[in-house]
């Protein structure tokens, strides 16, 4: 089978507008979890959040996405789609092959227009433009009316992994042979929907998030986009490649709704997965891109699975103190982060830590340093215990 390299990638979240924006952040620690700004909700003030500070139509006019029906998440995936294939160099000719294939994520999608499409449904007349984004797959449906995408497209909803599982389906896709390149990522926007349902969940911090840490409150929610195009090694030449995807493993521990099993089973048969499928053996591992929520029952569960794989964890960290919780982002989004760290041959400091979990002791990464890298993990633990990981390699 093909071997799988990364040949482009784009991202917008709170940290930055462009991939290079988002190094530069993370280099110099910068945190995007702030006050919220561009809607109101009740939580204003109370939830930070890592929220993008353009509206919406300042994106759509950027972006010209007047279409109508488009939604904020919409347009995020839009900013980042159109980074990454500018990116791999990708013709409008290759975009609406059939060998080109989209593969994308999203939990929240069109929900973000809850309030609009609830007052929208009371009205005598015909319904909201925006009643086709309430469609799962939303988002994808309009990057492949937009760019006439004409390979496989889909969808993917496993929560907070979904992305990173859009990344794995779309190598399985490259290397059976059904498309030659593929477009996978995912987008979600922040919304009162999202908010509200973590609020009732008590995981949402009313501080910044603080990832790995004894004193720990929850997790921040954020809003981003981002994409990694993949093509195969055949393909390549005379390409920039970031990273070869080298590994992945999902698993679903089936323990809880939103918690994972104490002893840490699905993070830890998803890891041992994604090394298998790579064929190295867990010492090889350089830096792991944790989930790292900064939640109770995550950081404890993915500190243990992380002992229980490798005895000594290497090197880790986790984002979602830079960017908040991105949710159906999240994967694409720390795929990046690990990829860049990867190509550049840096690793990016944890924020807000100070103190150990007691019964793990680990501590996470907090300054940034040049090291030598060869193979960068990032993990992605959903609600339901859908569990994955990416092992992405130096090309």
């Amino acid at each position: 089978m093909s071997r799988v390299f990364v040949t482009g990638m784009g991202i917008i979240s709170a940290i930055g507008d462009t991939v290079e924006r988002n190094r530069e952040a993370l280099i110099n620690k910068q945190c995007g979890i702030t006050r919220l700004s561009l809607f109101n909700t009740k939580y204003t003030g109370l939830r930070p959040c890592g929220e993008i500070k353009v509206e919406t139509h300042e994106l759509k006019n950027k972006l010209c996405a007047h279409e109508k029906g488009v939604t904020r998440s919409s347009v995020l995936a839009l900013h980042a789609f159109k980074e990454a294939v500018a990116d791999a160099a990708l013709s409008a000719g290759q975009l609406s092959s059939t060998h080109t294939a989209l593969i994308g994520a999203s939990t929240v999608g069109g929900m973000c227009l809850t309030d609009e499409l609830y007052r929208d449904a009371n009205k005598s007349e015909n319904g909201s433009e925006y009643l086709s984004s309430y469609d799962c797959a939303s988002v994808d449906l309009y990057l492949r009316l937009r760019y006439s995408i004409g390979g496989i497209i889909n969808t993917i909803n496993t929560a907070c992994s979904s992305s990173s599982n859009a990344i794995m389906y779309g190598a399985r896709l490259l290397k059976n042979g059904l498309a030659k390149r593929v477009i996978a990522g995912g987008s979600d926007s922040l919304a009162k929907f999202t908010i509200n349902g973590f609020n009732a969940l008590h995981i949402l911090s009313p501080e910044k998030c603080t990832p790995f840490d004894r004193d720990r409150k929850g997790l921040n929610l954020g809003e981003a986009a981002a994409f990694l195009v993949l093509e195969k090694e055949e393909d390549i030449a005379g390409k920039k490649v970031y990273a070869e995807l080298t590994g992945y493993g999902n698993n679903n521990d089936a323990f809880h709704p939103s918690s994972l099993s104490e002893e840490g089973d699905g993070p830890f048969l998803c890891m041992q997965k994604a090394l298998q499928e790579a064929q190295i053996p867990a010492s090889a591992i350089s830096f792991v891109n944790a989930h790292g929520t900064a939640t109770e029952n995550n950081d404890a569960v993915e500190s243990r699975a992380m002992i229980r794989l490798f005895g000594k964890p290497p090197l880790f960290a986790s984002t979602k103190a830079n960017t908040g919780h991105t949710l159906g982002a999240a994967g694409a989004v720390e795929a990046v982060f690990g990829i860049l760290s990867l190509y550049h041959q840096e690793i990016y400091p944890g924020l807000h830590f100070s103190t150990a979990i007691e019964a793990t002791g680990l501590n996470p990464e907090t300054s940034y340093r040049k090291i030598p890298l060869k193979h960068v993990m990032s993990n992605s633990f959903g609600f339901g215990g859908n569990c994955t990981s990416l092992i992405f390699s130096g090309a």
